[in-house]
């Protein structure tokens, strides 16, 4: 049943035409993801996963084909309808963190409530409690510049969960870190996949990752060309938060 995924693509294909040329990105692509799944998107560059991630998290629009995420057919919402719906059901995670330096990491992770109704006090507690899921209460008051590449991810993560999404969508986001680091953000991920329950679609080349997700989906030239469940081993945990 479709509502036991929390995203369900349906022969979707996405081309891009720039002049006389046609690029398809995505070439009718299926593929499903159960709830609370933590899943790895895979593949060489041009295979198709940012623009997969792209149709997930509503940034982009399906050329055809069916897009279903959260429960909710996305495929021909208009701007406005998929910014209120990404706002509810998406935290979005990027290689490059985005964090505003002229902010401090409270106030990055207090951006996307700015949208909401949520009073002042009420905002803070949201803030507070993703910074301390993350393991950077000590660090609300620092700008990005005094922080390590590590724990600007964790804002940046922080700012994804604070608004309680229902699908965690990660592009990239140990792409440029160091490995110690990078490892200590895969291990908060599946942290917070565990804990929270919360579904984590992540686009990465980080051959690390498999020892941290339940699946991983390849795809390569536009096409789903595999679906691997991973035995998941004992990772140790990472010693402290200071990533």
């Amino acid at each position: 049943m479709a509502e036991d995924y929390a995203i369900d693509l349906e022969n979707v294909t996405r081309v891009y035409r720039r002049d006389d040329f046609e690029i398809r990105a995505l070439d009718d692509v299926t593929i499903r993801i159960p709830q609370g799944l933590f899943a790895a998107i895979m593949g060489p560059s041009g295979s198709g996963k940012t623009t997969l991630l792209n149709l997930i998290a509503g940034i982009d629009h399906a050329t055809s084909g069916r897009v279903v995420v959260g429960g909710e057919d996305v495929t021909g919402m208009k701007e406005k309808e998929l910014a209120r719906w990404r706002s509810r059901h998406i935290g979005l995670v990027f290689q490059f963190y985005n964090l505003i330096p002229v902010l401090t990491a409270f106030e990055n992770v207090e951006l996307p409530l700015l949208l909401t109704p949520l009073r002042k006090a009420e905002r803070r507690a949201h803030v507070e409690t993703a910074l301390r899921v993350v393991g950077l209460s000590d660090r609300m008051n620092h700008y990005p510049r005094q922080l390590s590449g590590g724990q600007e991810q964790r804002v940046a993560i922080a700012r994804a969960i604070v608004a309680d999404p229902t699908i965690i969508v990660a592009d990239e986001p140990t792409g440029d870190l160091d490995a110690r680091s990078a490892e200590e953000i895969l291990s908060l991920l599946r942290e917070l996949n565990r804990q929270f329950h919360k579904t984590i679609v992540m686009v990465t080349h980080d051959p690390r990752a498999e020892r941290f997700v339940d699946t991983v989906y390849r795809v390569d030239k536009g096409s789903l060309i595999g679906v691997q469940a991973v035995a998941q081993e004992q990772v140790p945990r990472p010693a402290g938060t200071g990533a």
